[in-house]
């Protein structure tokens, strides 16, 4: 790793580390979530424990909160200020810049799940069926397709709109992504959509992979997997540095 990345690299962890927003977004609301639900059982579920339909769940709005609206929050205001602009002819030029945020998100998660799993085992989740290799891919998979739905919209828009959107969208993908509230659940023509985006197909593959359970996992690893690879295709074609 050279100096300016290690350099930048730190310095993104610094200012997230003192960012309270951000470690409220990425850090306890998911927890909280998962202990609010985990221990009052109201969510609707197919499955026999509660348990396993919310803890993947949580862990793939964790992903979400990461990958899409805090990087794309940081980004867009960064490109407001001009931050971007300047980054061309210094040392850590942009993608040296780009390999730090990448890093910086794979960082938080590897946080995030390290609080996650113990506070869903403590809830008396079981991790029996699950299998490690299958979540560390659905991971990077929405890590990616999400990671490309933030910088789009923080390449896009002004700073303040960009806090909104980012916001905005965070909100309708949790409610209709099946993180929370199953597929089943939802209003018909939802019920139809919810499948097909990042959210639902993140959550559904992440059940899978933890518990042995998904309503259409071939498709769902499809369709993950086309966000995965056309959001950041997309992103870099629009993104604009000022």
């Amino acid at each position: 790793m050279s100096g300016p990345l290690r350099a930048q690299l730190g310095a993104e962890l610094r200012i997230l580390s003192r960012n309270g927003e951000q470690l409220l977004l990425t850090i306890l609301i998911p927890v909280l979530v998962l202990v609010f639900f985990g221990i009052t059982d109201v969510l609707p579920s197919s499955l026999d424990d509660h348990m396993d339909f919310l803890t993947p769940g949580v862990i793939a709005l964790a992903v979400m909160s990461t990958a899409m609206v805090s990087l794309g929050i940081a980004t867009g205001f960064e490109r407001g200020y001009q931050v971007l602009k300047r980054l061309g002819p210094t040392p850590l030029g942009r993608p040296r810049w780009l390999v730090a945020k990448i890093l910086t998100v794979l960082v938080v998660e590897i946080v995030q799940l390290a609080v996650l799993v113990p506070v869903a085992i403590a809830l008396d989740w079981k991790t029996g069926r699950a299998s490690w290799g299958l979540a560390i891919g659905a991971v990077a998979l929405g890590t990616s397709a999400f990671g490309g739905l933030g910088l789009f919209i923080a390449g896009r828009l002004r700073a303040e709109i960009n806090l909104a959107a980012q916001n905005g969208l965070y909100i309708v993908l949790l409610l209709l992504g099946g993180m929370v509230i199953p597929f089943d659940e939802l209003p018909g023509p939802l019920a139809d959509i919810s499948p097909y985006l990042p959210s639902g197909a993140l959550a559904d593959v992440m059940r899978e992979a933890l518990v042995g359970a998904s309503t259409q996992s071939s498709t769902s690893w499809i369709v993950l997997g086309s966000w995965a690879a056309a959001a950041p295709v997309v992103a870099a074609l629009t993104f604009r540095w000022e």
